[in-house]
């Protein structure tokens, strides 16, 4: 599937990419060729001009006038179509046998004509005064177009250049395109892919971890009814299993839903002023009476009193999970300690146990959903392996940060940062 998808997502990238870089070629060549006919047919024009002023006509033969150009030729048609050469200065890639080869009988203004290897530029304007005799060259004519040329060789090979050069650019830039669109896509993939991969990892194991809990509850049910005649009291074992699984099952749909919800944004978190001291007291009072019947000491060492804007339900669940799994893993006789002070504009959480530890090669997974580094031991325990998911979720929901520290046969350490620069006294 991501394979088609990337194949795709080339070829829509390519296109797009390739659409923009050819318009910007057309439109480069297009503005250069235009500048440059530009400036040449805006000099013709202003020579052809003189000759439309009143009382200020050339005079035609003799000495070059101002208006002459070494690269503008200067031709005039009379009323019989006869070309006639103002001035006999040399002008390159213009002899008087080549004015013969020109098409000058058009009647359209602008034309751009190849003779003999060369381009010209040819402007044709109907002269004013066409009723007046003029005298040029000692012969009096009646004048009906003044026509300009210009050799365009150079314009012409240079945009001939600037052509292979931007065709040459797209050729590579159609390699790099398509390399870079590749790129680009399997970059856009990865964090697609491995939200996928989540996804389907995560709905593999919460199909696992309800699978048991279901067919223990089938496996009972199917016993109580093929032994319809006992009764309640004789069944209480199968009776209690099932109640056990179901409430077990009712947690962990419970907690998925919380973390679908965390991941859609639906869970507003509702920031009150609290005082931490207090939240962590009644959940280290809540679970004392369970760490005095497994032989666990339970210690808090809080600081003075540390008010902070935070979310009250949301950080006593935080501590029901880190205590929970700190009571869950520490054997008896062992020790849990609570401990919360002040750093600056931070407070700093640590939960210390001196349970099972976790293998330095467990520590980079223990946040990710369903993870369990001795899984057997962990299903006796009760634990789905959500309890620290759901913690981080809440500690970076208060911009928090969280992590752990352990080492096997010693004990492991939980250490939770959350601002308090927001308190408001």
């Amino acid at each position: 599937m991501f394979q088609k998808t990337l194949r795709r997502l080339t070829l829509v990238n390519s296109m797009v990419f390739l659409i923009i870089f050819l318009v910007f070629g057309g439109i480069l060549y297009g503005y250069v060729a235009t500048q440059i006919l530009k400036d040449i047919d805006e000099s013709m024009e202003r020579k052809v001009e003189v000759f439309h002023i009143p009382n200020s006509r050339p005079r035609l033969g003799g000495a070059p006038p101002i208006f002459f150009e070494s690269r503008i030729l200067i031709l005039l048609r009379d009323i019989e179509g006869n070309i006639v050469d103002l001035y006999t200065y040399p002008i390159e890639g213009i002899s008087p046998q080549l004015l013969n080869s020109l098409e000058t009988g058009s009647r359209e203004r602008w034309k751009t004509q190849k003779i003999n290897d060369h381009m010209y530029r040819i402007l044709i304007v109907p002269y004013p005064y066409a009723d007046e005799n003029v005298l040029v060259k000692g012969k009096n004519i009646k004048v009906k177009d003044v026509i300009a040329i210009s050799i365009v060789d150079s314009e012409l090979a240079m945009l001939r250049r600037l052509m292979f050069i931007i065709l040459t650019g797209q050729l590579i830039g159609i390699t790099l395109i398509v390399l870079g669109s590749y790129y680009l896509a399997r970059r856009a993939l990865v964090p697609i892919q491995a939200a996928w991969d989540k996804q389907q990892q995560f709905v593999a194991d919460a199909s696992h971890e309800l699978r048991t809990p279901l067919a223990v509850i089938k496996s009972n049910a199917e016993l109580l009814l093929r032994r319809p005649e006992h009764t309640i009291e004789l069944e209480t074992i199968r009776i209690t299993n099932v109640i056990r699984e179901t409430i077990r099952m009712s947690k962990l749909v419970s907690t998925l839903f919380t973390l679908a919800r965390a991941d859609a944004n639906q869970i507003e978190v509702e920031a009150v002023p609290v005082n931490l001291n207090e939240i962590i007291i009644a959940v280290a009072e809540q679970f004392e009476p369970l760490a005095q019947m497994q032989g666990i000491s339970l210690q808090v060492e809080c600081s003075d009193p540390i008010k902070l804007v935070a979310d009250r339900e949301r950080l006593h669940q935080l501590f029901v999970i880190l205590l929970d799994n700190a009571i869950k893993y520490t054997s008896q006789s062992g020790r849990i300690q609570v401990i919360c002070r002040k750093q600056s504009n931070m407070v700093l959480m640590q939960v210390r146990d001196t349970g099972c530890g976790i293998l330095a090669a467990d520590l980079p997974y223990i946040f990710d959903r369903f993870f369990r580094g001795d899984k057997v031991r962990s299903r006796k325990k009760g634990g789905a392996g959500l309890g620290l998911a759901i913690a981080q979720w809440i500690v970076e929901k208060h911009e928090g940060k969280i992590w752990v520290e352990s080492e096997v046969g010693t004990g492991t350490q939980v250490y939770v940062t959350l601002p308090i620069e927001n308190h408001k006294s």
